[in-house]
């Protein structure tokens, strides 16, 4: 749904291809993040830079060796440079250090970097599009006859962020964005008088991806082949802004006959679960993660009660779905419409019931990927084009600008 009726662009408001400025990193973060799945898609019809995220956040030598590894893959990162991936989609790092401080050091040198890389991507007139928020400034630094700004998360919430200087960086795109896209109708509604336009987009899913998973889900990954069944599964990052570690534990604790199978990176404190059934595998790759899906038998999400959960839209949820296997989850706004395809549950005791409910309740694989009809990421780009389009704002291969042509 689209909130305003769009107002007519005039005849000179066209674009050649798309600046992304994300908000993850192409590679290090799990790819199944919206502003990835939707760039590529949208790369299929319009050449696409996606800018690697410029960070919220400078890290700290107090994270020890998290310090380290963050580090250490920045720099992975930035020796990639431009990259082409597939199609129309091509991947840029930009050097620019993280965080407000970072920002005032090396800022003035991020659009030149950027516009110089558009234009080696063929991208010269940009139609500018926004996830991270300390991309706020270069609304002004990269010429452009259409913004997007992607409100998918609630970056504010972020607890590692300076909430202040995030929450001026995100009312500054507010007011500077053309059409603000969102995946969570409360937030939608709630900002409704803050923006010029907005869409609902909710998350898609890699439908056929996970279907086939789930339907023919041998061979198993050796690293979860070995482990005994009942299988209760989790896949994304556990961290303490989504993820409640004293309800898992509860849970897990209640359920020894069970094995927890944990794949995603931790970022909570080392030593927090010493439980013996829960095994933790570690982040995997993308194209692999439907295949541990389908290994477990109920998948679980056990959130915590955050600001950002509240403003999620989980794409796990169109994904655990998708392979046919039961879903166990805590409340949030995001489930309506999907609530009784789940079992939800409030607290340790219902939770670790909902899972042997689950488990001898299997789901209606076939019933449930006609539900999924039409949330796949193709779909959710051709929503998203046609709206772009319908603002007056249109596509011309070559139509650039002069004074970007050069960085």
């Amino acid at each position: 749904m689209v909130a305003e009726l769009p107002e007519t662009g005039s005849p000179s408001s066209r674009f050649d291809g798309v600046i992304c400025i994300g908000g993850e990193d192409w590679w290090y973060h799990n790819r199944g993040h919206f502003d990835f799945q939707i760039m590529r898609r949208l790369a299929e019809r319009w050449p696409v830079l996606f800018v690697n995220s410029i960070g919220v956040r400078m890290p700290s030598p107090s994270e020890g060796s998290k310090f380290l590894a963050r580090i250490g893959r920045k720099a992975l990162s930035l020796g990639r440079g431009l990259s082409r991936i597939e199609n129309g989609f091509h991947v840029f790092s930009p050097l620019v250090l993280p965080g407000e401080r970072g920002q005032r050091m090396t800022g003035w040198a991020l659009a030149p970097q950027i516009r110089l890389a558009a234009s080696m991507a063929g991208i010269r007139r940009p139609l500018l599009w926004v996830h991270c928020p300390a991309g706020a400034d270069l609304v002004d630094a990269i010429p452009s006859d259409f913004v997007v700004m992607q409100r998918t998360d609630r970056f504010e919430a972020f607890p590692e962020a300076d909430g202040a200087v995030v929450s001026r960086q995100i009312a500054k795109l507010k007011q500077r964005a053309d059409l603000v896209v969102y995946c969570a109708s409360h937030l939608m509604t709630e900002e409704a008088g803050e923006v010029r336009r907005s869409l609902l987009l909710t998350h898609g899913a890699d439908v056929s991806r996970f279907a086939e998973a789930g339907r023919s889900p041998s061979p198993e990954p050796p690293d979860v082949a070995f482990l005994p069944r009942p299988r209760v599964g989790f896949v994304g990052g556990i961290d303490a802004h989504t993820f409640d570690p004293e309800l898992f534990l509860a849970v897990a604790r209640s359920l020894p006959d069970m094995a927890f199978v944990m794949v995603g990176g931790v970022s909570l404190e080392p030593g927090w679960c010493p439980l013996p059934n829960v095994h933790f595998l570690g982040r995997k790759p993308y194209d692999d993660v439907a295949r541990y899906m389908a290994a477990c038998d109920v998948l679980i999400m056990p959130w915590n009660d955050s600001d950002w959960i509240k403003a999620c839209n989980p794409i796990k949820l169109k994904e655990y779905l998708a392979t046919g296997r039961p879903v166990v989850t805590a409340d949030f706004t995001a489930l309506d419409g999907w609530r009784d395809l789940v079992h939800v549950a409030k607290g340790p005791e219902a939770f670790a019931a909902a899972i042997r409910t689950a488990l001898a309740r299997p789901l209606d694989h076939e019933a449930v990927l006609s539900r999924l009809d039409g949330e796949t990421w193709a779909s959710k780009a051709d929503l998203l084009s046609r709206t772009i389009e319908s603002c007056g704002v249109r596509f011309v291969p070559g139509a650039h600008r002069p004074e970007a042509a050069t960085a």
